[in-house]
C-alpha cells in the first residue's frame, strides 16, 4: 500500500476531549503516530520491537491459540481415525452432519462475523468444539448416536462462523508485505494444537499394541482444552480497535447492519466474480482429510501408531506453513512472481506426493481392511502396522508429507485471497466462501467413506480434484493478483474513507 501524502494534525487533535475518543490516532508535525489512550495501546518493548495489545501481531497470536485449543483438538481427534473409536460409523455420521451444516452456514458466516464482530463470533463458536468432543466420550459409554450427530450439526454452525472471523484477522490485519508470515505464524501455532492433541493419546496408549478405542482420559483432555479456547476468544478486541505497525486501521464497515452485510455478501459476487475460479481449490482443500485420517491412518495402523502418525502429521504442517509463509513474503521478488511460483510449487508437490501415495494405496483395499471387524475374535482382523514393524518407515514418511502438503495448500489459498484485497469486510465473505465450499467437499467425502467406497476410488478423487483445481485457479493468479492494492480500491467495498484508515506513517521502532 503506497503511503499517502503526509498531513498536518487536525486542529485540536491533541485536546483532552479528543484523546478520549479512541481509537482515533493522529500524525503530529514531525510525522510520528500517537496511539490512543487506554490499555489496548500501552506499548511493550521486546528487543527492538514495540507491541500493543490491539496490534495485528498480538491479535493474530491470540486467535492462533484459540484455534490451537478448539479446531486443533478437533483435528487431533479426527486424525486418530473415527474420532478415536474403532468403529468409524459414529465419526462418519457426525462429520457428515458437521460438514453439511458448515457448508451452508459458512457461506453466510462473513455476514454474521461482520455484524457481531470477530471476538464474539469466535468466542461463542468455540463452545461447539467442546460439545463435539463430549459427544464422543458419551458415545463410547452409551452408543448414543443421536447426540454425536447433533454435536456434529452444532459444530458445523459454530465452525463456519469461527473460521470466517479467523480469516478476517489473519488476512486483513497484517500489512501487505507481512501477510505470508502472519498466515504461516498462525498455521504453526494452530497445528501445534494437533501435535499436543496427538501427544495426549500417544502417551496414554503407548503400550497398546492392539487396535482399540482411545481412553476416556484422551477425551477429557480434549474437552478441557476446547473449553479454555472458547474462553480465550473473548480476549480478542473488535476489528475497529486494531492499529497496524504502519499506523493504518483495518478496512471495515463503520455501521454494519444485517441488511448491509447480506447485501454485501451478494455484492461480492458482482465486484469480484473471478473468485468463482478459486472455488475448486476451496472444494479440494478438505476433500482429502477423510482419506488421510480414515483410509490411511485409521486403516493401516494400530492405536499407538495412529497416535504417533497424528503427531507427525500436524508437526509436518507446522514446518510446511513456516517455510511457505516466509517464502510468500520474500521481498527479493515481486508479489506477482511469488504468486506464480507458489502455483508451480503446488502443482509439482501434487504430482510428487500423491504419486507416492498411489504406490502405497495399491498395497491394500477396503475389503481386506474391514474383513473380520464384525466378529468378536481378533485373530481374523486385518494386521495393521505397528511402529516396530520393518515396513513402517516408508508409510510414515508418506503420512508426514501428506501433512506438510495440506499446510502448504491452505497457506497458499489464504495468501492468494489476502493478495486480492485488504478489505476486511470483503475478506470475511471470502473466508466464508472458502470454509463453506471446503466443508461441502468434506461432507461428501465423509459420506462416501461411510458408504464403503473403495479406497482406490477415494484416493483417485483426491489426486484428480487437487490437480484440476489448480488449473481453474491459474487465470486468477495470472490476471488478478497485483504487486499492491491501492487503498482507494480497497475502500470501495466499505463506508470508510482514507482518513478513517490511513495514518500516513510507520510507528517508530516497529517492524
Amino acid at each position: 500500500m503506497a503511503p499517502a501524502e503526509k498531513t498536518s494534525p487536525t486542529s485540536g487533535v491533541d485536546t483532552p476531549e479528543h484523546q478520549h475518543n479512541e481509537p482515533e490516532h493522529f500524525v503530529d508535525a514531525d510525522g510520528n503516530i500517537s496511539l490512543p489512550q487506554g490499555w489496548r495501546y500501552k506499548i511493550t518493548k521486546i528487543g527492538k520491537y514495540r507491541l500493543w495489545y490491539a496490534s495485528p501481531q498480538i491479535q493474530v497470536t491470540l486467535v492462533a491459540f484459540v484455534c490451537f485449543m478448539c479446531p486443533g483438538m478437533f483435528n487431533a481427534l479426527n486424525g486418530l481415525g473415527g474420532g478415536g473409536l474403532l468403529n468409524h460409523k459414529a465419526g462418519n455420521d457426525s462429520n457428515v452432519a458437521l460438514y453439511s451444516t458448515f457448508a451452508v452456514v459458512g457461506f453466510f458466516a462473513g455476514t454474521i462475523t461482520n455484524r457481531i464482530g470477530v471476538n464474539w463470533a469466535i468466542g461463542i463458536s468455540g463452545l461447539g468444539y467442546a460439545i463435539y468432543v463430549a459427544s464422543y466420550l458419551v458415545y463410547k459409554h452409551t452408543a448414543n448416536l443421536g447426540f454425536v450427530v447433533f454435536a456434529g450439526f452444532l459444530l458445523g454452525c459454530c465452525a463456519g462462523v469461527l473460521w470466517s472471523a479467523q480469516g478476517v484477522i489473519m488476512m486483513s490485519y497484517p500489512t501487505e508485505k507481512n501477510k505470508g508470515r502472519y498466515i504461516g505464524w498462525f498455521w504453526v501455532i494452530f497445528n501445534l494444537g494437533g501435535v499436543i492433541g496427538g501427544l495426549v493419546p500417544l502417551g496414554q496408549n503407548i503400550h497398546t499394541t492392539a487396535n482399540t478405542d482411545v481412553s476416556d482420559g484422551t477425551y477429557v483432555g480434549f474437552l478441557v482444552l476446547t473449553t479454555l479456547g472458547a474462553v480465550l476468544a473473548l480476549s480478542l478486541v473488535p476489528g475497529d480497535k486494531v492499529i497496524r505497525s504502519d499506523g493504518t486501521k483495518v478496512i471495515l464497515m463503520k455501521n454494519p447492519t444485517w441488511k448491509s452485510e447480506l447485501v454485501g455478501l451478494w455484492e461480492t459476487f458482482f465486484t469480484d466474480p473471478y473468485i468463482l475460479l478459486l472455488f475448486p481449490m476451496f472444494f479440494a482443500s478438505n476433500w482429502f482429510y477423510t482419506y488421510h485420517f480414515n483410509d490411511v491412518n485409521g486403516a493401516k495402523f494400530n492405536t499407538r501408531t495412529r497416535a504417533l502418525n497424528s503427531v507427525l502429521y500436524w508437526l509436518a504442517q507446522m514446518v510446511g506453513a513456516a517455510i511457505f509463509g516466509f517464502l510468500l513474503d520474500a521481498s527479493a521478488f515481486r508479489r506477482t512472481t511469488r504468486a506464480k511460483a507458489a502455483w508451480g510449487a503446488l502443482m509439482v508437490l501434487t504430482m510428487v506426493i500423491w504419486g507416492g501415495g498411489w504406490a502405497f494405496q495399491k498395497t491394500y483395499t477396503r475389503a481386506e481392511v474391514t474383513a473380520g471387524l464384525d466378529t468378536e475374535t481378533l485373530a481374523d482382523d486385518y494386521q495393521t502396522y505397528d511402529w516396530t514393524d520393518g515396513g513402517y518407515i516408508g508409510p510414515m514418511f508418506l503420512y508426514i508429507f501428506y501433512g506438510m502438503y495440506d499446510a502448504i495448500w491452505q497457506t497458499c489459498v489464504y495468501w492468494y485471497m489476502g493478495a486480492i484485497t485488504n478489505n476486511g469486510r470483503k475478506l470475511a465473505n471470502f473466508a466464508g466462501f472458502y470454509k463453506g465450499i471446503q466443508s461441502a467437499g468434506g461432507a461428501i467425502m465423509w459420506r462416501l467413506d461411510g458408504l464403503g467406497t473403495p479406497y482406490v476410488n477415494m484416493f483417485a478423487s483426491c489426486w484428480g480434484l487437487l490437480a484440476g483445481s489448480l488449473l481453474f485457479a491459474l487465470p486468477v493468479i495470472l490476471l488478478k493478483i497485483k504487486d499492491t492494492v491501492p487503498v482507494e480500491e480497497d475502500l470501495k467495498f466499505s463506508d470508510e474513507t482514507v482518513d478513517d484508515v490511513y495514518a500516513h506513517t510507520k510507528v517508530d521502532g516497529v517492524a
